[in-house]
């Protein structure tokens, strides 16, 4: 039983299965380069409200957020029709993403919050609205995967990485509907959602990361599940202090008891990263 156990836990590997969700995220990277020549030639406000710079940018980071989803999609444990469901959800709504981004900043429109547009554009933002919505549904029921422990029989160590960014990237989702809710994504005087947006959603690639490196070292179980931990919870109280000075309206790179707070949680986070790349015995007993 035990052979059959390591045989299926070697079976399973990034990417596998989610060539189509691939492809799409790579999609992404597409469309931001051809919006960045026309920006690099023409610049990128479009009047009256459009800006083809935030098409780059959210198309480029879309395409980042969909390759990663689909290198951990396989570790969900889901069955077949289950992720077939949902790859072409998340496809099918990645897609109208990308056009309703891309066409409505070319046509000067911004396509989330209409001022002064056509019906069909209010059609288009408000289904957008929607798609946004679906988004967090359908990852939501994804990230719950993460927490069965037939996920977590597969690959211990890296699935516990993938879930302290599954939670992450629910505060992100926190900080989108923030910003809908907002109207924008500025607060007060000098707050910004746009960096706990961001951060929360980089967690998928840093944390599951750090697991990765983990396995794969000469480091005990015990050792490696702690500088997993240590990583995922440092990196979730610096998300927890850039959302509360994004709340007080304060800006994130002034000096300040939480930007300090947050900043050192982050290095911290980091810090298991070079243990694991260097590997010293003396680091390797301060974990044991």
């Amino acid at each position: 039983m035990n052979h059959v156990g390591m045989g299926k836990k070697a079976a399973v590997t990034f990417f596998e299965g989610e060539k189509w969700l691939v492809r799409t995220g790579l999609l992404g990277f597409l469309l931001a380069a051809i919006c960045g020549v026309w920006v690099l030639m023409h610049g990128g406000p479009v009047s009256p409200d459009g800006d083809v710079m935030k098409a780059v940018s959210f198309n480029a980071a879309l395409g980042i957020f969909l390759l990663s989803t689909a290198a951990i999609m396989p570790f969900t444990a889901l069955g077949k029709i289950s992720r077939s469901i949902f790859r072409w959800s998340y496809i099918l709504l990645a897609l109208y993403s990308y056009g309703a981004e891309t066409v409505q900043n070319f046509r000067g429109i911004n396509p989330r919050f209409v001022k002064g547009g056509t019906p069909f554009d209010e059609l288009v933002g408000d289904v957008f609205a929607f798609v946004a919505l679906f988004l967090v549904l359908f990852y939501l029921f994804a990230a719950v995967q993460f927490f069965r422990s037939k996920a977590y029989q597969l690959r211990p160590e890296l699935v516990l990485g993938i879930r302290y960014a599954m939670i992450a990237i629910m505060l992100s989702f926190a900080a989108g509907i923030w910003i809908s809710v907002n109207h924008g994504r500025f607060v007060g005087q000098y707050g910004n959602i746009i960096w706990l947006h961001g951060l929360g959603f980089h967690a998928l690639q840093f944390v599951p990361f750090i697991a990765w490196l983990s396995e794969r070292s000469s480091f005990r179980v015990v050792a490696r599940k702690r500088m997993i931990h240590l990583t995922g919870i440092s990196y979730m109280i610096g998300l927890v202090g850039i959302g509360s000075l994004t709340f007080l309206g304060s800006p994130i790179l002034e000096w300040s008891v939480l930007s300090l707070l947050s900043i050192m949680c982050f290095l911290i986070a980091l810090l298991p990263s070079i243990l694991l790349l260097l590997r010293p015995k003396s680091s390797a007993q301060f974990f044991q």
